[in-house]
């Protein structure tokens, strides 16, 4: 139970911070001793952190929501069709290449040396995007290829180190636009990604019922970086009103340099 908890506390911090939580879930249980806990574990600790991002952006859900029965009558033009458009080119990419990766991620991605490369690299590349990109657009004003460029982005951010929030923010910024819109759209973002792969694992653990106790244990979990999830949300869209992301991009950078060391 612990053990689960911990885990829970260190998505919900993490999900939603551009620091790479798939990377923090592999590397505690390295530090502490632990077994891995694998990527269905991964996943459904997701699960948690999605659903604190429905309910802090309720109204954008509610938005998307109106968007999607403008669509279905064609009426396209709208603002809300328009913004849920954005959203569906920018997950396209992530679906179509997560659906085939997963296994691959699971067996191969998973080193504390892949992890410092990765931490390192896109921590400068999300340092210098914040900095000297554009700034200019709003979510409103992005283009579908923008969006498609973000979504494009994500694919990279399967592999643990890269972090989804991260790398969707660098592109964004990359593509111009404003710091607080990057982090809300790059939040949006993840409620599609994360619900496909968090349906995905869910039902890979309903359907092997060698591991019913583990699911119980893992629903404790979910319920722990739910409640994280909604303070690490809250904490980086009021820090992105005043201040950049370079102290996450020091950290990331911090943390791949003593990962070099180590491993």
């Amino acid at each position: 139970m612990l053990r689960i908890f911990v885990l829970g506390i260190t998505q919900s911090l993490a999900e939603f911070l551009p620091v790479s939580s798939s990377a923090h879930l592999v590397l505690l249980p390295l530090f502490c001793g632990w077994e891995d806990q694998g990527m269905l574990t991964d996943v459904a600790l997701h699960v948690g952190t999605l659903f604190s991002v429905v309910l802090y952006f309720r109204k954008d859900v509610a938005a998307l929501t109106r968007g999607a029965f403008s669509l279905l009558k064609g009426r396209t033009g709208e603002a809300d069709a328009r913004f849920l458009l954005l959203l569906i080119v920018a997950t396209l990419p992530v679906l179509a290449v997560g659906f085939f990766a997963g296994g691959v991620v699971d067996a191969y991605l998973r080193s504390p040396r892949l992890i410092a490369c990765t931490m390192s690299v896109f921590g400068v590349a999300l340092y210098f995007a914040d900095r000297y990109g554009p700034k200019k657009l709003t979510v409103g004003e992005m283009t579908f290829g923008r969006a498609l460029f973000v979504g494009a982005a994500q694919v990279l951010a399967i592999v643990p180190g890269v972090s989804r929030s991260g790398i969707t923010v660098t592109a964004a910024r990359l593509a111009g636009v404003k710091r607080e819109d990057a982090a809300r759209f790059s939040m949006l973002l993840s409620i599609p990604t994360i619900g496909a792969a968090g349906g995905y694992g869910l039902l890979r653990f309903l359907s092997d019922p060698s591991v019913a106790e583990e699911g119980r244990l893992v629903l404790f979990g979910m319920f722990v970086s739910f409640a994280g999830g909604l303070a690490a949300v809250w904490f980086l869209m009021n820090w992105v009103k005043k201040a950049s992301f370079a102290v996450f991009a020091v950290y990331r950078i911090l943390l791949g340099a003593v990962l070099f060391y180590l491993f």
